[in-house]
């Protein structure tokens, strides 16, 4: 009899805690997911007016809404099964000890060329059915620094396959994520190839996530997403146990909706890493990038427009463009424009950058699948994958718009010559000599601005830093564009403006853009279309079994 009576008193005591704690909840005005910054989440946590665990379910049921369901957006692969144990583990860990900084307890997403512990029940496979089931040997470097701040991974974001190098395949497919699309456009291009990392932050699916750039890939779905992306100088973020194209160009860095959450997470994931020999480049001592964030940063730096790189751009974004000038003159900025780069035509017409990519990712690729320790699909290097992907075409090479692979096919028919060590030093001259670095010098310049669209080539080839925010919206009565299978333009579609320097000057670069950022609240004059707006808030899950 007393064990019953001891059975209904703790149902009716779990029931009484579970009442209290849903009352105290209702007390709490809870940040909106939507747009919830990384320090407005961390003080809910250390007020414990939330716990990680629920962030983790709100999250996870804000994915379930509109990733396959719904506007079936397509932003994540796959989701963490062991993310509600981690979180679970760092909420004792902040009630025993406090927490470990910023990121503790804080879900992030990670681009899927991301290697995470296999152990934990996450794949790694740049999107491709090839590397499915494939076991790395440990996390990427920048996946264990999140891990020892505090962070969850909350699951792997989509991406174009093999980081967009595989062939002409739409921005955002990949074959075991589908086709992700736009949440400010139905079916719009999301941009790539951190396609579904940009969708993923820019609703609130996670609260930042990590993407790779090798030329564009942060900064064109940071641009076409509505967000803040930072491509770190190459160096500064290590990719051992990334899955790469070019070990001279790739780079990891944060997307967010703000510049401090940008901050934040790359004060974790910066620093050297003995498995990445560019990473010992590196200044000595790594700032700590939140300490960027001054409103005044913009008073007396001199900004430079190269005018000749976006002759030819969108002219709403240009006009959005020219008019973002007088607010950066009115927070004590001086504008030169035009600044442009002493070697802009040779800039535009070289093709060194094809000759570099498609060499480099037959050795890069070849090298991090050999140090796999078990792929079960039995391929061994890029010539297997091209003959994966004919053998299972079903899946990869989908009619009628992912069929291509011409790039792999590129790319193993090269060798490291002559002309590949010549085109990588006409790589250094034109983006860092003759290019950024000289138009910094010539217009005794601190960064230079444009266009986030067009911002990416001159920094890709120079292993340079770029910080993306946002800028504008095309506006309502642009003509919508055919599917195809995404919309390459539509109302609403975003687009951000690039501030660029050059190596290892993310901290001035964040601190221009944080300063511009704060003046202008530019993300939330649009919101995304209603049906890719998740529903799910903390309120609905606190307290919750």
């Amino acid at each position: 009899m007393m064990r019953g009576y001891l059975f209904k008193y703790l149902l009716v005591t779990s029931a009484v805690l579970q009442f209290l704690i849903a009352a105290q909840a209702a007390k709490f005005s809870f940040p909106d997911l939507y747009e919830a910054s990384i320090a407005e989440l961390q003080e809910g946590l250390q007020k414990r007016q939330f716990t990680s665990v629920d962030l983790v379910k709100a999250y996870f049921a804000r994915i379930d809404e509109v990733n396959l369901k719904g506007p079936a957006l397509r932003a994540v692969i796959e989701t963490n099964p062991s993310a509600l144990a981690q979180a679970a583990a760092l909420d004792r860990e902040r009630r025993l000890k406090g927490p470990r900084g910023p990121l503790h307890g804080i879900p992030i997403l990670v681009k899927d060329n991301i290697a995470t512990l296999h152990s934990e029940g996450m794949n790694t496979t740049a999107g491709s059915f090839a590397l499915l089931g494939s076991v790395v040997p440990r996390d990427a470097g920048v996946a264990a620094r999140l891990r020892a701040a505090g962070a969850i991974i909350l699951g792997k974001a989509n991406l174009s396959e093999w980081a967009n190098f595989r062939g002409r395949v739409p921005s955002g497919f990949s074959g075991r994520g589908g086709q992700a699309t736009s949440p400010y456009v139905p079916l719009g291009d999301p941009s790539g190839s951190s396609s579904g990392s940009g969708i993923a932050t820019a609703i609130g699916l996670t609260a930042g996530s990590l993407g790779s750039e090798t030329d564009g890939s942060i900064i064109s779905p940071s641009n076409n997403n509505n967000l803040v992306g930072i491509k770190p100088t190459v160096g500064l973020t290590s990719r051992a146990g990334v899955i790469p194209i070019s070990e001279h160009q790739d780079t990891v860095g944060p997307m967010t909706r703000s510049v401090a959450d940008a901050a934040a997470i790359l004060s974790v994931i910066a620093g050297k890493d003995p498995r990445d020999n560019f990473t010992l480049a590196q200044p000595r001592v790594v700032p700590d990038f939140t300490k960027a964030l001054n409103k005044q940063a913009l008073r007396g730096a001199r900004l430079g427009v190269p005018r000749a790189l976006f002759a030819r751009s969108n002219r709403n974004i240009v006009a959005a463009f020219n008019a973002s000038l007088d607010t950066f003159r009115r927070l004590g900025a001086t504008i030169i424009d035009p600044a442009d780069f002493p070697d802009t035509a040779e800039l535009q017409a070289s093709d060194n950058e094809t000759i570099v990519l498609n060499t480099d990712f037959k050795v890069d690729v070849n090298q991090y699948i050999a140090g796999l320790i078990k792929v079960p699909t039995g391929v061994k290097n890029l010539a297997d994958l091209i003959t994966f992907n004919s053998a299972h075409a079903d899946e990869e090479l989908v009619p009628p718009f992912w069929t291509d692979q011409s790039t792999f096919i590129a790319s193993q028919n090269t060798t490291r010559d002559q002309a590949y060590f010549d085109a990588l030093a006409a790589d250094k001259d034109l983006g860092q000599t003759r290019g950024i670095d000289a138009t910094l010098k010539k217009f005794r310049l601190d960064a230079i601005l444009l266009p986030s669209n067009v911002a990416s080539g001159p920094a890709a080839i120079a292993g340079y830093p770029i910080v993306t925010v946002p800028l504008g919206f095309q506006p309502a009565n642009v003509t919508l564009s055919p599917a195809q299978p995404t919309r390459s333009m539509g109302p609403n579609m975003p687009f951000g403006i690039s501030f660029m320097g050059t190596a290892f000057t993310e901290f001035k670069l964040i601190s221009f853009a944080f300063a511009y950022e704060q003046v202008t609240h530019n993300r939330l004059k649009q919101l995304a279309f209603p049906e890719a707006i998740p529903k799910t808030q903390l309120k609905d899950v606190v307290g919750k079994k």
